[in-house]
């Protein structure tokens, strides 16, 4: 299996398991031709939250992401991850 392959199926894991986790406005993942940084990239809109909840955290370290930083809106919080 290529490396490609393997982080998208990273990335798609982590999204679902978010999406299980907590309250979602939205979860998509981008390919590194559609997404600012290049890399496989997870981009969620968390409902409700606070910052990034640790389940979220948690998600994103299982599946080997790393959290970008990114602004909060009002009672959303934006997360973006890449590998």
């Amino acid at each position: 299996m290529s490396c490609t392959v393997e982080k998208r199926r990273r990335v798609r894991r982590a999204a679902r398991a978010i999406q299980e986790e907590v309250a979602t406005e939205s979860v998509d993942v981008l390919a590194p031709s559609a997404s600012q940084y290049g890399a496989w990239t997870l981009d969620a809109v968390l409902r409700d939250a606070d910052g990034v909840p640790p389940e979220v955290l948690r998600e994103l370290a299982l599946a080997g992401l790393t959290l970008q930083p990114t602004p909060s809106q009002a009672e959303y919080q934006h997360v973006a991850a890449t590998v």
